[in-house]
């Protein structure tokens, strides 16, 4: 079943950029959209990530000198709105935001201190568990925005969680509900949520992606 999803994660993603590029398509995109596949392939096997990382550099570095002017179109408009999302984050001095091209985060290992935080990247893979979380504030904010993303995040019962979640071309799996395809969206919050001391909002927006939200329960 993990490699029925991962396959099908790796085909969302591909078939969403095929669609961005669409009419541009052409002999070096179609390189760059293997090179891509087969990168993001390599990650999710956990056993080559250092190849799978070089390889979706390479893959985009070749869509960003054929395309340079379209994705540089893409960005700028997915970044205007990673800003305007970051309004709703409570203003602290612990507030962070990350930018990076390519992002990798695993946060289902270890206990890790969730703060508020923004990012927005072109490429990410991010594996979150929120029961590993160490939450400080009341209320923490966080945002995962981005132009590609793949993105696992398990859910606890420790805090009033409230999420929203936006998929352009791709799939959000939410515990037995999914929505697979063109303009996806989930709102979800916690039947405990106003109960619960310590509250935790989500923001997932992607314009290519697969979001696989896991209950505990």
């Amino acid at each position: 079943m993990e490699t029925k999803n991962r396959f099908w994660a790796i085909a969302f993603i591909g078939i969403g950029i095929l669609m961005i590029f669409g009419r541009w398509t052409n002999f070096f995109t179609l390189a760059a959209l293997v090179l891509l596949l087969y990168g993001v392939y390599k990650i999710r096997q956990g056993t080559e990530v250092r190849t799978g990382y070089m390889l979706l550099a390479v893959g985009c570095g070749i869509i960003l000198i054929d395309h340079f002017m379209l994705v540089l179109v893409i960005c700028l408009i997915s970044l205007g709105l990673f800003y305007a999302k970051s309004k709703q984050m409570k203003p602290d001095h612990n507030d962070r935001q990350k930018h990076n091209f390519i992002e990798g985060v695993h946060w289902d290992r270890d206990p890790w201190v969730l703060r508020n935080l923004g990012m927005w990247h072109v490429l990410g893979e991010l594996d979150i568990d929120l029961s590993l979380a160490i939450v400080e504030e009341t209320q923490n904010t966080l945002i995962l925005q981005g132009i590609v993303g793949d993105v696992d995040l398990s859910i606890s019962e420790d805090y009033g969680i409230e999420i929203e979640a936006f998929v352009l071309f791709g799939r959000i799996q939410m515990g037995r509900e999914q929505e697979t395809g063109m303009v996806n969206r989930i709102y979800w919050r916690s039947p405990n949520y106003e109960q619960r001391e310590q509250k935790v909002k989500i923001v997932i927006s992607y314009l290519v992606g697969d979001v696989d939200i896991k209950f505990p329960f």
